[in-house]
Formats: structure tokens, sequence, C-alpha cells
């Protein structure tokens, strides 16, 4: 068995707003820490309502957020108008945080098929824009929160089992990926887990044998969601019909 930190919260929607109160304090305590805050934002249904609660939350008017650099995990690799794209369904959260501080320059969207030929062409220039937030000697910032939701197939950013090869480092194409759309960009496992924090946010009855089998043991390959971790927590966020097999 490894080490876990779970949280259950009754259902979905308390989750969100569970997920949201907890980051507001967690980039509060990294910008009096360190003068900045780095944060990795997620997709899917409950990763979105997490940052749609953050907009709504009255305790964000206390964040400068012109010291937070937001990121995302993976992102498709289509049109930028596509609804399929994070960054546009998390815009809501950007547009409320305009007004405490929030410039738009440190939103930090992967590359659409717009901008570039191909996946390897915008993880490449995703590679360059961390690169360029890093401190000396490194490749990228570490980032304070990073936030992933998980698949009914145990998969975490655009890494699926028995797919994508998880040694790699940096920022990957990821191509024929088992979920539409085919073309990808991502996060690597190596890079995900230098984060201070990893937070894995899971909702639903549908998540439930992914969630166990994530927490039994480690196995990269077949369950991508185990081997997750962060340098000083991971944490589990889920609901009670995530949490009925563990």
């Amino acid at each position: 068995m490894i080490a876990r930190n779970i949280v259950i919260h009754p259902d979905a929607a308390a989750t969100a707003q569970a997920i949201a109160a907890r980051l507001i304090t967690a980039i509060s305590d990294a910008i009096a820490a360190r003068g900045v805050a780095h944060v990795v934002l997620t997709g899917g249904s409950l990763g979105i309502n997490s940052l749609l609660a953050l907009a709504r939350n009255p305790a964000r008017v206390a964040v400068d957020f012109s010291l937070v650099h937001f990121w995302f995990g993976d992102e498709r690799f289509v049109a930028a108008d596509s609804p399929d794209r994070n960054v546009g369904q998390a815009e809501p959260l950007f547009a409320a945080l305009e007004a405490l501080g929030l410039d738009r320059a440190t939103v930090h969207a992967m590359g659409s098929s717009d901008e570039f030929d191909d996946a390897e062409s915008a993880a490449a220039a995703y590679a360059e824009t961390l690169a360029a937030e890093a401190p000396e000697g490194a490749s990228a910032p570490q980032f304070d929160v990073l936030m992933l939701g998980m698949g009914p197939d145990s998969h975490v950013a655009s890494l699926f089992p028995n797919h994508t090869r998880l040694e790699q480092a940096g920022v990957l194409a990821v191509h024929d990926s088992p979920k539409p759309p085919a073309d990808r960009v991502s996060l690597s496992m190596p890079l995900i887990n230098t984060a201070r924090e990893v937070w894995l946010l899971v909702a639903g009855a549908e998540k439930a044998p992914a969630l166990a089998a994530a927490q039994h043991e480690v196995n990269e390959v077949a369950v991508p969601a185990s081997a997750v971790r962060g340098t000083e927590a991971t944490r589990w966020l889920i609901d009670r019909s995530a949490a009925t097999l563990l």
C-alpha cells in the first residue's frame, strides 16, 4: 500500500467548493513564502467546476493575483476556439480574477492547431515558456500546486495507460490518444512529479475502480495515476461516490 492523503467530501459540488477554498489558502501561502505562486490547472468537470467555485469564493479578494502564474497540465491540440480547450473552459475564472490583479500574460496556455503545425511544435514552445519562468539552471518553475483529474481508465493529464511513454521528461506531444481528440500536448510524469503539491481531483462512481487501483500499488504503465506524487504532498480530493471501493 502506497502512502496517501485522501480527503472525502459528500458529493462533487462540495468537493469543488472545498478545492477552491484549499487553493486560495495554498496560493496565499506560496506568495507569503516565495513572493510568487505557480499553479497548474486541470480540465474535466470537477477541475473546471473547482475553478468556477474559486471565481465565486469571497476569500479570493485576499489574494494578489498579479503574483500568480497559471499553467496547464495538458491541452487538446485543436483550434483555439474549440470548446474542448481547457483554457477556454477556464476563461470565467480568468475574467473574474482580472479585477484582482491577474495579468493575462501570466496565464500560460498551451498552443493550438491555429498557431502550430503539429503537437510537437506546440510542446516545444510550451517547454520554452516554462524555461523562461524557471530559476537559473532549471527547465521549469517548481509548481506550488499541480491539479490533475483522473479518468475512469486512470489516465492523468494526457498520460494514458499502456500508451504514453511515461519516462519521457518535459512537455510531450501525444498522438493517437485513446480519448479524442487524437492529438494533445501534456506535461510528462517526471515534470508533474517536480511539483511541491499534487492534487488529484476525482468525483463519480465510474472513477471508483481506477481510484482503488491507484491506491493499491504503483504501476506507471497500467495505472498512470498511481505514479503521481508531489515532493511535499500528494492529495486525493474526492467525493463519496468515487470512494466506494477504498
